[in-house]
């Protein structure tokens, strides 16, 4: 643990539509998958701790579900978490998709942010996709409706301009302690992001079949008599047909699944791993707040 006296710490809240990259982002950042990526909207879930130090300082950053329209208790949940966030860090990044025209859910999160007292950061992502004459008139329909404290177009599926964009938080940060040993990226037990991997995959594999309805629970991590990390976890769906497209004709997709989630984990591990995976219905999951609750989406929480 760091004890210098111009050593720098804070924690950044990350916010925007969903699927403007944030994952990515913090994925790039701390060098490890302890965000889950899926090209669908609002697959972030739960509030995202990644850690990111150097010798000179330690940013902690909160990836916060995507904030949209609440249309079920998960979705309040999500909501929830994404603005609670907003006063309890030191800067806040508000990232927008620079080829995604500005909607109302982009205004909606400005009006949060414009009640911010910490400096906010107007990060355009994905500036690979588009032609850097389009990046003027973009980033000027954001400056009008609120004055930021920097602009950083970023790529962070390339790397373009984020250390850059580090070495400015690093700067901007007040000086304080270390709050995390110099090898830990993240807060979240292992058991979280397993979860996470797991239902990564069920979103890459499944597509439109298997929209978010879809929740995975880690019942049991235990080494077994081989000294192999057995894994037990539980995918909760809503639909007796969507637990069909999950474990697939003869259980193909299901193995499919657990394949690919098992490299996955066992790079997070460090160690050789037995995935069990189970499916099960349970109608309107997302609507009852005591199962929301074992699943980690705690009202209490937020």
């Amino acid at each position: 643990m760091s004890e210098q006296a111009d050593f720098h710490s804070g924690f950044v809240a990350i916010v925007g539509r969903p699927n403007v990259g944030k994952s990515t982002f913090l994925n790039r950042v701390v060098g490890e998958k302890v965000a889950i990526m899926s090209n669908k909207a609002q697959t972030t879930r739960n509030k995202i701790q990644g850690i990111y130090t150097t010798k000179t300082a330690q940013i902690v950053f909160i990836d916060t579900p995507g904030i949209h329209k609440p249309d079920n208790k998960l979705d309040e949940f999500m909501l929830r978490s994404a603005t609670s966030s907003l006063n309890e860090v030191d800067a806040v990044l508000f990232m927008v998709s620079a080829k995604d025209k500005k909607g109302s859910g982009d205004t909606f999160i400005i009006d949060q942010l414009k009640r911010v007292k910490q400096p906010v950061y107007l990060i355009v992502n994905k500036i690979d996709t588009v032609h850097p004459n389009d990046l003027a008139p973009f980033v000027e329909s954001y400056q009008k409706d609120m004055a930021f404290k920097q602009v950083f177009p970023i790529s962070a599926l390339q790397g373009n301009n984020v250390t850059e964009l580090l070495a400015e938080l690093e700067h901007e940060l007040p000086v304080g302690p270390q709050y995390y040993p110099d090898d830990q990226i993240t807060d979240h037990p292992e058991y979280f992001v397993v979860s996470e991997l797991i239902r990564e995959k069920i979103l890459e594999l499944t597509r439109e079949e298997v929209p978010h309805s879809v929740a995975v629970q880690v019942e049991k991590m235990r080494h077994n008599d081989n000294e192999k990390m057995k894994i037990d976890a539980t995918i909760v769906v809503e639909r007796p047909g969507q637990k069909g497209i999950i474990i697939g004709q003869g259980g193909k997709m299901l193995k499919e699944i657990g394949t690919r989630a098992r490299r996955d984990i066992e790079r997070l591990l460090g160690e050789k791993v037995y995935l069990q995976l189970w499916v099960k219905v349970d109608k309107g999951w997302r609507d009852n707040q005591q199962y929301l609750d074992e699943l980690g989406y705690r009202k209490k929480d937020y």
